[in-house]
């Protein structure tokens, strides 16, 4: 029997329909990451304008600024506005004594201005949100950081900002604990985060006041005290294996599960603990979760560790990450609904890094990791390519 949302639904897309560009076919307006030859097989030293695989990235407002996570950098950059040439330095750096050294937590212990592998980051309130993932746990400012350095006000998943053990060093997780975190998201007062380590995503109904403040309830898990990969058992409509990034598509919560090769999305929000979603999409059903469907090619309705959802207008999109590519569904969604949208390859067969395993260009993609919207641009960490793109409807 075929699951659907409460919104306007459509039967499955036909096989022979017609694809669509998701984005610009002209590509990315902005490439921000030096581009070279070597750039794609070698770390690349620290500076503000080189980058060396961004998980995450956000735009404040349509003119900026501009916060992007450079992960392996172990570092926070940021555009006071928004970027209007290719290569163009950032302005602020947090986690790092200056855009010239590097090392997770800057070779150093945990401080409230530090991270270590940090992904996913959104605009929470008036201020910020990281998953600082490395350090198993979230770092929250009540106001946009305006200078190098600038520390956070509020560590979750931590007592404080010194500590950054697993689970807090506890063999079992809770409400207050977190496993490789990495992803964050703000909506209507409440804050998401992808507990990845631990199979779960927490939610706090209000934005957190306190450090260490425990979340309120739970999706993925039976309990707080649970992280089982899939609850303990074979994938279902509750479970989740690496889950990723979160957005809200036409009111209802979208979850990548990376792990699960599939997208989750339920019926509205869920605000009890372990409430089963309503449809996924890249598999046919809630109890599959090979990659690509169990092909080596990708096709229409599969995905290989989907990393990055957002939503644009019309558009669903999910970070296709192993498939090299964007994909979207747009009206009316269905189990394993066949994908309409397209973008980083010429046809929905294709998984190859810059679409022929060549150097990247202003269309192509390697391995995008995230993906966020900012009006009409999409802001891509294109992980593999070393480089963010700020890429137009």
């Amino acid at each position: 029997m075929e699951t659907t949302l409460k919104i306007n639904l459509l039967p499955n897309t036909p096989k022979n329909e017609t694809l669509t560009n998701i984005l610009s076919p002209h590509g990315a307006n902005i490439v921000l990451g030096e581009q070279t030859p070597e750039s794609l097989v070698m770390p690349l030293e620290p500076s503000p304008t080189t980058l060396f695989g961004p998980r995450g990235a956000c735009l404040v407002s349509e003119n900026g600024p501009l916060w992007v996570s450079d992960t392996g950098h172990h570092r926070l950059l940021g555009w006071k506005h928004r970027p209007e040439r290719d290569g163009q330095p950032a302005d602020w750096v947090i986690g790092q004594p200056d855009f010239y050294q590097e090392g997770q937590n800057a070779k150093g212990i945990p401080q409230a201005n530090t991270v270590s592998v940090p992904t996913g980051i959104c605009v929470c309130g008036e201020g910020l949100a990281v998953a600082d993932a490395w350090n198993h746990r979230v770092l929250i400012w009540r106001k946009l950081p305006q200078n190098n350095n600038t520390p956070a006000d509020i560590v979750l998943g931590q007592a404080d900002f010194h500590q950054n053990q697993v689970n807090r060093g506890q063999i079992n997780t809770a409400a207050d604990r977190m496993h490789w975190p990495y992803g964050v998201m703000y909506h209507q007062g409440r804050l998401f985060v992808a507990d990845t380590g631990n199979r779960r995503v927490l939610v706090w109904n209000e934005l957190p006041t306190c450090n260490g403040q425990p979340a309120d309830y739970v999706l993925g898990q039976v309990e707080m005290n649970r992280r089982d990969e899939n609850g303990g058992g074979s994938p279902t409509a509750n479970s989740m294996r690496w889950p990723h990034a979160l957005a809200i598509w036409q009111d209802n919560l979208v979850l990548a599960d990376a792990g699960n090769n599939r997208l989750m999305i339920w019926q509205g929000i869920p605000s009890d603990n372990n409430t089963a979603c309503s449809l996924v999409l890249g598999q046919v059903n809630f109890e599959e979760a090979q990659l690509n469907q169990g092909g080596y090619f990708p096709t229409p309705s599969s995905l290989s560790m989907p990393y990055g959802v957002a939503v644009m207008g019309k558009w669903l999109m999910a970070a296709d990450t192993a498939n090299s590519r964007l994909v979207g569904w747009t009206d009316g969604l269905s189990l394993g609904k066949v994908a309409q949208g397209l973008t980083g390859q010429s046809h929905f067969r294709s998984k190859s890094e810059n679409r022929s395993y060549g150097g990247a260009t202003r269309d192509s993609l390697s391995w995008p990791y995230g993906v966020t919207v900012c009006g009409e641009t999409a802001i891509i960490a294109d992980s593999g390519n070393n480089r963010i793109l700020l890429w137009g409807f």
